[in-house]
C-alpha cells in the first residue's frame, strides 16, 4: 500500500487525495463549531463530546480539514508536494553540504580565483602522474595497497568535482549578467527605433511645410491675377482669359517636386 501511495505521489497527474470527500459543507460547519467551542486547543479534544448536540459527527478527526499552517512552513523552511520537498528560499548547496571534499572557500565574498588556480594546477600535475603510473610496469609481487593510478584517478575526481561545483555557484551571477545584457540590448534597440521614428516624423513635417508653402504661393499668385474685364488693350488685340489653377493640381505639382 505504501508503494502504491508513493507511486501515486510521484505521478505527473496524480489522483485527488483519498480524503477529498471529507470536505463537505456539513463537516466544515462542524469544524467551525468545534473551533468556536474549543479555541486553539489541539491536545486531547473529544469532538464527540464537544459536538454532542450535533448529528453525523465523523469518527476521524475534524482537524484534518484545516488549512496548512503557514507559520509552520516558514519555521521549517520547506514543504512537501506530491512527495517532493520544496524550499521556501532556493539555495545552491555547496560541495561540502553534499558530502564532498571542497577545496575552495564557501564564502561568496572571498576571492576564489587563487584556490581555483591551484585546483587547475593540481589537476594538470595529477594527470601527468596518472600517465606515468599507467606507463609503469606492473609490480612483480601482488600487494593489497591500491595501485598508484587508482589514487590519481580518485584525486582527479575530487578536483573535477570542485571545478564543477565552483562553476555551478557562478550560474546565478552569469544569469544576472545575461539578463542585464539582454535588457541593455533591448533598451538600445528601443532608442534606435524611437530615433528613427522621430527622424521620419521630422522629414514628414518638413515635406508638409514645403507643400503648404507651395500651395500658399500658388494661391497668392492666382489671387494677384487681374480680371480680364479690367485689362485695357487695343480692339484688335485678342485676350485669352486665364483661369486659376485648381488646388488639386497645385498639390499634385508640389508632390512631384
Amino acid at each position: 500500500m505504501d508503494d502504491e501511495q508513493e507511486a501515486e505521489l510521484r505521478n505527473p497527474f496524480p489522483s485527488p487525495p483519498s480524503h477529498y470527500t471529507h470536505y463537505t459543507t456539513h463537516n466544515l460547519k462542524l469544524l467551525s463549531l468545534l473551533r468556536e467551542r474549543t479555541g486553539d486547543e489541539d491536545v486531547d479534544i473529544d469532538q464527540h463530546k464537544v459536538l454532542s448536540d450535533q448529528t453525523d459527527v465523523p469518527d476521524w478527526p475534524l482537524t484534518q480539514l484545516e488549512k496548512p499552517r503557514v507559520d509552520w512552513i516558514v519555521e521549517d523552511g520547506h514543504y512537501n508536494v506530491y512527495g517532493d520537498t520544496w524550499f521556501l528560499k532556493e539555495t545552491i548547496s555547496s560541495l561540502a553540504d553534499q558530502g564532498g571534499q571542497q577545496l575552495y572557500p564557501s564564502d561568496i565574498s572571498v576571492d576564489r580565483r587563487p584556490a581555483l588556480l591551484s585546483v587547475l594546477r593540481s589537476m594538470l600535475v595529477t594527470y601527468s602522474s596518472l600517465l606515468n603510473a599507467l606507463l609503469a610496469p606492473p609490480p612483480s609481487i601482488p600487494s593489497e595497497t591500491p595501485p598508484e593510478w587508482q589514487r590519481q584517478v580518485e584525486w582527479i575526481t575530487v578536483l573535477a568535482q570542485n571545478v564543477m561545483a565552483a562553476a555551478n555557484d557562478l550560474r546565478p551571477v552569469q544569469a544576472r549578467a545575461n539578463l542585464e545584457s539582454m535588457m541593455q540590448r533591448q533598451l538600445e534597440n528601443r532608442k534606435e527605433e524611437t530615433k528613427a521614428i522621430h527622424e521620419k516624423c521630422d522629414m514628414l513635417e518638413s515635406k508638409l511645410a514645403e507643400l503648404q508653402d507651395a500651395t500658399h504661393g500658388a494661391q497668392a499668385a492666382a489671387a494677384e491675377m487681374k480680371p480680364i474685364s479690367a485689362i485695357t488693350s487695343r480692339p484688335d488685340t485678342k485676350i485669352t482669359a486665364i483661369s486659376p489653377l485648381p488646388t488639386e493640381d497645385v498639390l499634385r505639382w508640389a508632390e512631384s517636386i
